[in-house]
Order: structure tokens, then sequence, then C-alpha cells
């Protein structure tokens, strides 16, 4: 048995050394300590060895079934330094290392984050809705009459079942005043779809943000003040902000908001960035209609609401002259970003 052993241990470190590849390495390793490999079976006879020789006879096999690990493990060494090394073959490895291109948050999603930060900070709580809408709750809820362009097909999409894709997010508002009483203080982030044609400032869909805030005693000058502080926590302490008479079906008085740009190199010019006015005692009207109470009564509370395009802030933001660059994915356009 002894010499059984030695045998097998000295004719397993030979064929270890002669192994050229992972494959002829592992056929050894195999033939040698598997299930039925040579020093496999002789440790199976130990049961068959005399008491007096079975300690001998056991040190002996672990002696050579350490010295057959050992040298199994320093020849995959081996062999892996070998494949590595011819893996470099050709490789200059004194050349600069190329550069890690670092990730960054799209355009769009930081003036969203930015946006929400500073109306969050101002109190107002998100919401959200469905971007499949009826014509009530986009519409008929808003106080828009039959005939408003904005229900036509050549302006929605609108599905065979009745249903379309929300043009707005003023939806969320309504769902919000349906299942809440006063006060509401919401924002409204979101997907909008309309039929525009796409060019340089129009997408068929975009990203819109609107606030609502009812509660008692709300005036036009909270509006305002609200409004202000947001644009220029946006775009600087020194923004001029003005406010435009305009007419919404939902909102009396209504405005239109412009802010001054300061492109370098050119003449500064009011840019449109944001529609808002009073909430409508229409809508307030068609909210009680619904809930079947009067908590939305226009002879108890008043509200403001306004709506921005994302895209538009954005373009503002970076001075960015074409509205498609925020979809198009050119990692050019996106690397500036990062």
């Amino acid at each position: 048995m002894k010499e059984k052993i030695e045998a097998i241990q000295a004719e397993a470190l030979a064929r270890i050394a002669a192994a050229d590849d992972a494959r002829s390495l592992e056929d050894a390793r195999v033939g040698i300590l598997g299930k039925k490999g040579t020093l496999t079976e002789v440790s199976a006879g130990m049961r068959d060895v005399p008491k007096e020789q079975k300690a001998e006879i056991g040190q002996l096999l672990n002696t050579a079934r350490t010295a057959i690990t050992e040298a199994l493990e320093e020849k995959q060494l081996a062999l892996q330094a070998i494949a590595d090394a011819k893996a470099l073959e050709g490789i200059d490895s004194t050349l600069p290392a190329r550069a890690v291109h670092h990730g960054s948050l799209h355009p769009l999603t930081l003036i969203r984050h930015q946006a929400i930060e500073v109306l969050r900070r101002m109190g107002f709580a998100l919401a959200e809705g469905p971007e499949i809408e009826d014509e009530f709750h986009c519409f008929d809820a808003l106080n828009t009459p039959a005939d408003h362009p904005a229900r036509n097909e050549k302006d929605t999409f609108y599905f065979d079942s009745g249903k379309l894709l929300r043009t707005h997010t003023s939806s969320v508002q309504i769902r919000t005043m349906e299942t809440q009483a006063p006060p509401v203080r919401i924002i409204a982030p979101g997907s909008a779809y309309r039929r525009d044609e796409i060019d340089a400032t129009h997408l068929s869909v975009f990203n819109q943000l609107e606030g609502l805030y009812v509660d008692t005693d709300v005036s036009l000058g909270d509006l305002k003040g609200t409004l202000e502080y947001f644009f220029r926590e946006m775009f600087g302490a020194e923004t001029e902000v003005r406010f435009r008479p305009h007419f919404f079906p939902f909102t009396e008085p209504s405005f239109e908001i412009d802010v001054k740009l300061h492109a370098k190199g050119q003449v500064p010019k009011w840019i449109e960035v944001a529609g808002c006015g009073m909430v409508d005692p229409a809508v307030f009207e068609s909210i009680d209609s619904g809930r079947k109470d009067d908590a939305f009564s226009p002879e108890k509370i008043t509200g403001f609401a306004f709506g921005m395009g994302l895209d538009r802030l954005a373009m503002i933001r970076w001075g960015i002259k074409d509205i498609r660059l925020l979809i198009e994915n050119d990692v050019r356009f996106l690397r500036q970003f990062a």
C-alpha cells in the first residue's frame, strides 16, 4: 500500500508538470482526485489496512493529497500567467489609459428636480394622475366649451373609446379636488400630448408642471409672489418677470408670464414661460357638483393655478435653441450635462 501511494504521487506530479493548458490540467485533477481517481480509489482501501498500519498509511495519504493539491494550484497559476502574458502581446502598457466617461441626469430630469424642489419648499405637495383621460377631467371640469379648438381631433389624440391622451396635467388638479377638501396646495409634473407639428419649438409630447393652491382668502398677490419667487430661484435673483393679461377657460383673471432672457452676445428679450390665473368659480362649481357638497363653494374659497413647460424652462436655462435636442439622445449634446 505504501509503495502504491508513493507511485501514485510521483505519477500525479509528473502528469501535472506535463499539463500545458487548463483542459489537460483539469483532466489530471479528475484522474487523480476525482470520484474515480487513482488516489481516491487507494483512499477507499483504508478499511482493509491492518489497524497497526492505519496511522502511517493515513498520514502518507494526507501528505500525497497535499502535495498533489499544491502542485495543481501552482500549475494553474503558472498557466494563467502564461495566458495573461499572451493576451498582452502587442499591447503597449506605457500608453495612457482611455478616459472614463461620467454619466449624468438628462437636462429635463435636472430641471424637473429643481422645479419640484423649489415648489416643495413653498409647501406644495406632489400629485399624480393618469395620462389617458376622459373629456370631463380634461375639458368639461375645466370650463372648456364644446367648441374650443383644444377639443378638436386636429389638436388632441383621441382613442376609439372616446378617451384621450391628456393635453395638460390640469386634469390632476381636478382629480385631487374631487377627493381632497380645501386647503389644497399641489403641483402635478408629467407628460402632456398635443397634435403639434414637430419643429424647433414644438413636440407632440412634452413635459409640463402645473400647480394649484386653494384656500380661504387666496389672492392674486399670492399668485404673483409665488411665481416671481419661483422663477428667480430657477434663473437667478436678478431675473425680470412680467405678467400679461390673457384668457384661459379655467382661470379668471388670467395671465401669461414672461421672463427676460439675457443671452450672451444678444439683445435681451422677453420669453413666455407660463400661464396662470385665479381659478374660475365655474371650475369650483363643477367640482362641488361631482362631490355633492359645497367644500369648494366660490362663496367660501378662492385659489390660483399655473402651468409651465419644463422643456421650455430647460431651453431657457441652458440656451438650447432646438427642443428636438431634448429627445434625440445625441451623446454629443447630452455630454454637456455630465
